[in-house]
């Protein structure tokens, strides 16, 4: 069970729209060190905080929660003995339920099985406009898992990460919140407006230099063919094209393009298998490394790392 102390720190990651993975033991058998409930936080940079395992099923925790954060998506990480491998799962293999199973030399002897949940920041969306429609979009977009922010189209500024924007402001600042969601690189531009005003402010754009290729991707008028009419009926057809982009392969894409500092949207570090004791260890700048015969191998540590060194003979260290 998460102690208050880390349930604490979770909802400050959270506030703080910092990725991270909750990592729960939901099975242990004896002699782990572990126990059913023990929690702890991985993240983005691999830090673990809290107690789910020593140091060598961390190994395994941090590897298999970057790749969560990664994809969004929960893992059950079940470790074994390195003896114990059952047939039916491949060593480091996700399984079509979410499961992976991998083996741990130094275990003491009991499996554990660990559950991976990501928490990731919810995307923002932008709107600009003071109508009923903008209105309804704020009220509704958080239950879709949104960010909505509300900005003046003159203030408008788009970061990193953020996914859409909507602008529904009856013609006050269009042109310009248009173009910022354009140059920005935004997944999702819509403007809500008549088909009859959309082609207007397209023409608008046009003469002003923006590339057809951009102007394409406006959505207008914004929203999917739903024969919405009210206010709140408009903002779910724009809310739902928006969904769509924002489980499209295209929106994680710019993801990973626009935030080069997070491992989550960088796709995450990638595996090696340590050629002395088979751990399977995420490559990060600390993970221990070294040349040999042309190829980068990595370590779960020093003492494996050394151990290779030996068998090896001449290695030209990487890391």
């Amino acid at each position: 069970m998460i102690s208050a102390a880390m349930s604490r720190r979770a909802e400050e990651l959270a506030g703080r729209s910092i990725a991270f993975v909750t990592a729960t033991v939901v099975r242990a058998q004896r002699p782990t060190s572990v126990r059913p409930g023990n929690v702890a936080l991985v993240l983005e940079d691999g830090t673990i905080e809290g107690f789910v395992g020593g140091v060598c099923t961390e190994h395994s925790v941090r590897a298999y929660s970057l790749q969560a954060l990664r994809t969004g998506e929960p893992v059950l990480l079940r470790i074994v003995p390195f003896d114990e491998l059952a047939s039916a799962h491949t060593d480091g293999e996700m399984d079509p339920d979410g499961a992976v199973t991998v083996q741990n030399p130094c275990l003491s002897g009991g499996a554990i099985e660990i559950f991976l949940e990501p928490v990731l920041p919810a995307p923002r969306l932008l709107v600009v406009g003071e109508t009923p429609i903008a209105a309804a979009i704020l009220r509704i977009g958080p239950e879709l898992g949104f960010s909505v922010v509300r900005m003046a189209g003159a203030d408008l500024t788009a970061r990193p990460g953020d996914l859409a924007l909507v602008v529904a402001a009856h013609g006050r600042d269009e042109l310009h919140s248009l173009r910022v969601g354009l140059e920005s690189g935004l997944p999702y531009v819509g403007l809500v407006a008549s088909r009859k005003r959309g082609d207007g402010v397209l023409a608008e754009l046009r003469g002003d230099g923006v590339a057809e290729e951009l102007l394409a991707r406006i959505d207008v008028p914004a929203g999917l063919d739903i024969g919405a009419r009210t206010p709140s009926e408009i903002a779910i057809s724009i809310l739902a094209g928006v969904v769509a982009v924002r489980r499209s392969p295209a929106a994680a894409d710019h993801a990973q393009r626009s935030q080069p500092l997070s491992t989550a949207a960088t796709g995450g570090p990638e595996l090696a298998v340590d050629p002395v004791c088979k751990m399977t260890v995420a490559i990060l700048p600390a993970t221990p490394s070294l040349i040999h015969a042309g190829t980068t191998e990595y370590f779960c540590c020093e003492g494996c790392k050394a151990k290779f060194e030996a068998q090896n003979g001449h290695a030209h260290v990487a890391g």
